[in-house]
């Protein structure tokens, strides 16, 4: 009969998540609250712990985040990327990738990642390159950054989970971010030798002649030598009007022919004071990093009977370094509070921090209650393969779509079924699935930018032009991951 009442609860749980995941938004976190009610209420489960620490320290960073859009500093971080990305066209496929896990890393959110599409469709199109194999691999790398960033919404989540345990933020780091240097360029040395040239694509030549792309300038020679009919721009926007064109920061169509000198390059104008309000938000974060390595510069105080001194947690150190970076943001830059309110990033940041909130309390309360019928056994499956970790976050990442709530999710069942949190740690970047299923905002937005068609999704709901680089990067990343664990103390 127990065992009755826990699948009946775990259908609630599942549940739960299927309609927030099918409500989307605010509504993922707004079903888990809903699942803590029934559990509670109607199978008196004692409600769990709502992860508050984890809450408030995803509140601070976008709030600082959100100010430094605010102040144009969001601007300068793209600035910089795109001139790196434009410099080396022909290694873009390695490139590309490297600046979008980077610049997730620096912002702590893979919205920076949403800028960088059409520069990097617009290098590799203009140099005759595949976009695919660019544009791919930049976005999977791009939730890479997510687990490498120390102030990213699902690292605030597994921080808190890890702290107990003693694992601290910089022993996190000292994995996740050499891993997925390894991922991001195994990653693209595969994804380097995949798909057909442009000229020997059936779908890019069928868009050519129906007008809706145009050979670019650096293809227009060997097009000529195979017979194939170069076309005009004149010729091209008459086939499909809007499609054949896609305007650039510059002002410059992507099908035009280039000057003299080369592509143009892609201008992205950076308000005034866009670089102070980035080198503050970054400032902050380097802080964050310093306080975690060296735990002397944080206070101490007296902690249990013995009153030992002990210095204070990682949680409230990120939260007023956070929060003091955006009052000097505001203060720097006169920034109008307002205006803070009304960015992207604040949005977005407050949707995954009550996804956060509801997931990862009825994940909780349902844990909690059920610690030997779940845990035990699990346990001893874990001991037996612990791998299944893994292959558990990347299907529930994937199925979810949200970092921070499958971290909330999984990781308190893999730490209470007494796997290490070094390995564990290897194992977290696995988050990657969140590109199983084309739900994602960066995919559709790939495919969309893409006009030669190279990037695309299928009828296949789980093979798409993403699938390939996920699944290396996810290997690869655990990989190297479990091998550098073992020289984290």
């Amino acid at each position: 009969m127990e065992a009755l009442f826990v699948i009946a609860q775990a259908c609630v749980v599942i549940g739960a998540i299927v309609l927030g995941v099918r409500t989307g938004g605010v509504g993922l976190g707004l079903w888990g609250v809903a699942g803590t009610l029934v559990l509670v209420f109607a199978f008196r489960l004692p409600p769990g712990s709502p992860p508050v620490d984890a809450f408030f320290i995803i509140i601070a960073v976008i709030t600082a985040s959100a100010a430094m859009q605010a102040a144009g500093g969001i601007d300068y971080l793209v600035a910089i990327a795109s001139k790196i990305i434009q410099r080396n066209p022909r290694r873009l496929t390695y490139v590309a990738p490297l600046v979008s896990f980077l610049f997730t890393v620096l912002a702590g959110t893979g919205n920076i990642y949403f800028a960088l599409i059409p520069v990097i469709y617009e290098t590799a199109y203009r140099n005759g390159q595949r976009p695919e194999r660019a544009l791919a691999a930049s976005t999977v790398t791009s939730a890479l950054g997510i687990t490498a960033s120390p102030v990213s919404a699902a690292m605030a989540a597994y921080l808190v989970l890890l702290e107990p345990s003693g694992f601290s933020l910089v022993k996190i780091l000292a994995i996740t971010v050499p891993s997925a240097i390894v991922a991001c360029l195994l990653t693209s040395f595969v994804q380097q030798r995949l798909g057909k040239e442009l000229l020997d694509d059936p779908e890019f030549l069928k868009r050519v002649e129906e007008g809706r792309v145009e050979i670019p300038a650096a293809l227009a020679g060997e097009a000529a030598s195979r017979g194939i009919a170069v076309r005009s721009t004149a010729a091209a926007s008459s086939g499909d009007s809007g499609a054949s064109t896609t305007s650039d920061t510059s002002g410059s169509a992507s099908g035009s022919a280039p000057p003299p000198g080369g592509p143009a390059a892609i201008e992205h104008v950076v308000p005034k004071g866009g670089a102070t309000a980035a080198w503050i938000f970054l400032s902050a974060t380097f802080m964050v990093v310093l306080m975690g390595l060296f735990p002397v510069l944080r206070p101490s105080f007296p902690t249990g009977e013995d009153g030992a001194m002990e210095p204070i947690g990682m949680s409230p150190v990120i939260e007023m370094l956070m929060f003091t970076a955006a009052l000097v943001i505001i203060l720097v830059r006169r920034v109008k509070p307002a205006a803070i309110v009304e960015q992207s990033l604040l949005k977005s940041g407050f949707v995954a921090a009550i996804a956060l909130f509801g997931i990862a309390w009825m994940a909780d309360t349902f844990i909690s209650a059920n610690q030997k019928t779940i845990i035990e056994p699990l346990g001893g499956f874990i001991d037996v393969a612990p791998l299944f970790l893994a292959v558990v976050l990347f299907l529930v990442a994937g199925l979810t779509t949200s970092q921070s709530a499958t971290t909330n999710t999984i990781i308190p069942i893999a730490l209470a079924a007494g796997l290490g949190p070094g390995v564990i740690t290897a194992m977290w970047p696995s988050l990657v699935g969140v590109w199983l299923f084309p739900a994602n905002g960066s995919q559709i937005a790939v495919v969309e930018t893409d006009l030669t068609g190279s990037t695309k999704l299928s009828q296949i709901p789980v093979w798409h032009s993403f699938t390939i680089p996920m699944l290396v990067a996810w290997v690869g990343t655990v990989a190297a991951g479990l091998v550098i664990q073992l020289l984290v103390p």
